[in-house]
């Protein structure tokens, strides 16, 4: 069965054509044209992934995504014509799991969309070859075939790459990873994106999984070194 992707972008003939390209690998698409009719779509149908554009007519490309983020984790692939590193920022806060610069080749969208499936669909490098599907360390409960994630019973709503983040974290406890080594793991050696991600990534996932995310009791930074999964000790 083919992926379902969402299409948002208000200029048709960019739509038209990522539509086009995309049903001819087998996917079915559906498209919006402006934030509101996306955010519709996003909550009545289940889609695999969002190409997101930033600039959108009601509402806008961030704004859909902070929405999508209360509900779903559906992978987000955010789209910009700005070369300005910080709308790629801005987009990796409110909870994108990716960017692309426009003008954009059609294979790189592909490419970016069948890693990102991968990653969700596989299991990361590191992880072993046979461990239990539920880890719990702590207060902690991860479920890594629903890509789930429990603190003291409560659900904790993680983006695709938050949880890719910590799950490769939690598998290897009190393994310090740098930010390039993160960066290759996670998101691909042909990743165009720099450290920075990661750091982003790394925040966001304090500001949901820590009580106090200046003091993380989880997610640990090694200084000059990387960041590390704290193993829970009895």
């Amino acid at each position: 069965m083919g992926k379902k992707v969402l299409v948002v972008d208000d200029e048709k003939l960019i739509v038209k054509g990522l539509r086009f390209s995309l049903e001819q690998d087998d996917m079915e698409v559906e498209c919006a044209y402006d934030g509101e009719e996306a955010l519709e779509k996003a909550k009545s149908h289940k889609f695999d992934i969002i190409l997101l554009d930033i600039m959108l007519p009601k509402l806008t490309g961030l704004e859909v995504c902070q929405q999508i983020r209360e509900f779903s984790n559906v992978p987000i692939v955010m789209l910009t014509a700005k070369g300005d590193d910080m709308d790629k920022i801005l987009g990796l806060e409110y909870g994108a799991d990716d960017y692309i610069t426009k003008p954009f080749n059609i294979l790189e969208v592909k490419a970016r969309i069948k890693a990102i499936m991968r990653r969700i669909g596989g299991k990361t490098k590191e992880q072993p070859e046979k461990k239990t599907h539920m880890i719990e360390t702590g207060d902690l409960k991860l479920d890594c075939d629903g890509r789930r994630l429990y603190i003291n019973g409560k659900e904790v709503n993680l983006t695709a790459k938050e949880f890719d983040v910590l799950e490769l974290l939690v598998l290897n406890p009190n393994k310090v990873y740098s930010r390039e080594n993160l960066l290759k793991l996670v998101w691909g050696a042909d990743y165009p994106g720099d450290v920075r991600t990661v750091d982003v990534h790394i925040r966001r996932l304090r500001e949901k999984i820590e009580f106090n995310p200046s003091e993380p009791k989880y997610v640990v930074t090694k200084w000059g070194v990387g960041y590390y999964y704290l193993g829970a000790r009895s």
